[in-house]
């Protein structure tokens, strides 16, 4: 996602400076600059920044400490994006609340826990079926499915294990009897109006995605419903750029789930063409403040998630030529040095003018079934 966003901005002329945890990460292989260490470490980032004194600071995952944002700001400095957006998107808690209590917005029941005997009590509370999920985390990591209380305890333990930064705490939610999930792509501008991409629907499988379409068949009354939760919560946290903001849909209503305040994972799908700027595009040209005179739809597509199945160094995709044979299929590896199971390694992309949704989601899987991830 970074390297993507990266290759975008150059294009536009920025001169970019890729930060992460680890050696080689992907948007590093194209960066002008690059720098690994812990963004958690409060100093290490306040160094870093003293360093290179940006004119953007461009979060892109969750593990870093968002509460430095609000100094920067104070300080001059530009946070994408703004501090508020990145401190209340990166804490489920934080924009749950937001959403809920402070707009009104309609969500899942919900109650927080940061302790096993606070999570049975929450669970009980809620009931079962209900969803517990780490405060902070991306991809999916440490989310599940409570079905019969007996699993509580896992789940807690999951949860602990897919967090991302230094919090115990989980939200725990109702299970929402939704008959989809769609992302709808938002783009806040300084000069410009609000601009909604075309919904893109998902399936979600232990809490990560693994295929995405646009566009995704929606009621119009419920996508205007959407459009204006997502205009809401966006004005509300200021800033220009791309979000990704998901909901449940069912029959006659609309829940807010979560927002990502950059470029999501399951609008990949738009790097196979299917509208005039693909999401990274956008969210470059929203920060950079340039306008964006056309957002319109092209074709129908999807994205499919390739994902390894072993703990690997240097692991190897193979079988990517026989994906790129077929008639609408692109590939995009990530170029991610190492692996584990379930990591996201790269993503098979597929469009077409005239096939449905449903058409480009199998010929996308089928593509997919060709590719393999060896440690």
């Amino acid at each position: 996602m970074g390297k993507e966003l990266i290759i975008s901005l150059q294009r536009l002329g920025a001169y970019t400076i890729a930060c992460d945890s680890y050696d080689n990460a992907p948007a590093m292989q194209v960066a002008h600059e690059y720098e690994v260490f812990n963004m958690l470490d409060g100093d290490a980032l306040d160094a870093v920044v003293t360093k290179h004194r940006p004119d953007l600071i461009v979060p892109e995952i969750e593990a870093i400490r968002t509460e430095r944002f609000y100094e920067y700001e104070k300080q001059g400095y530009t946070v994408v994006p703004s501090a508020k957006a990145a401190n209340y998107t990166m804490n489920r808690k934080a924009i749950r609340d937001l959403a809920a209590i402070d707009l009104g917005l309609k969500t899942a029941r919900y109650s927080y826990a940061d302790s096993w005997e606070k999570l049975k009590d929450a669970v009980q509370h809620i009931g079962l079926p209900c969803v517990v999920k780490p405060l902070m985390s991306s991809s999916g990591k440490g989310q599940s499915v409570i079905r019969k209380f007996e699993d509580a305890e896992k789940s807690w333990n999951y949860a602990q294990e897919g967090q991302r930064g230094d919090a115990a705490e989980v939200i725990v939610e109702a299970f929402v009897p939704f008959e989809s999930e769609i992302t709808l792509l938002t783009v806040s501008q300084e000069n410009g109006p609000t601009l909604f991409c075309p919904p893109i629907g998902h399936r979600q499988e232990g809490g990560d995605y693994r295929e995405s379409w646009q566009p995704a068949a929606v009621n119009d009354e419920l996508l205007e419903v959407a459009k204006e939760m997502a205009a809401k919560v966006t004005e509300r946290l200021t800033g220009n750029g791309i979000w990704g903001v998901e909901f449940f849909l069912t029959k006659d209503e609309v829940y807010f789930s979560e927002l990502s305040p950059r470029p999501h994972d399951t609008g990949m799908v738009t790097l196979a063409g299917t509208q005039t700027y693909s999401e990274f595009e956008l969210h470059a040209r929203a920060i950079l403040q340039l306008p964006i005179p056309e957002l319109a739809l092209l074709k129908t597509g999807s994205s499919v998630a390739i994902l390894a199945s072993e703990h690997s160094k240097n692991p190897k995709i193979i079988g990517v030529e026989r994906a790129l044979a077929m008639q609408g299929i692109d590939v995009r590896i990530f170029g991610k040095p190492s692996s584990r199971p379930n990591r996201r390694m790269a993503v098979v992309l597929s469009s077409d003018k005239e096939k449905s949704s449903e058409e480009v989601v199998r010929m996308g899987i089928e593509a997919a079934s060709k590719i393999e991830v060896l440690p």
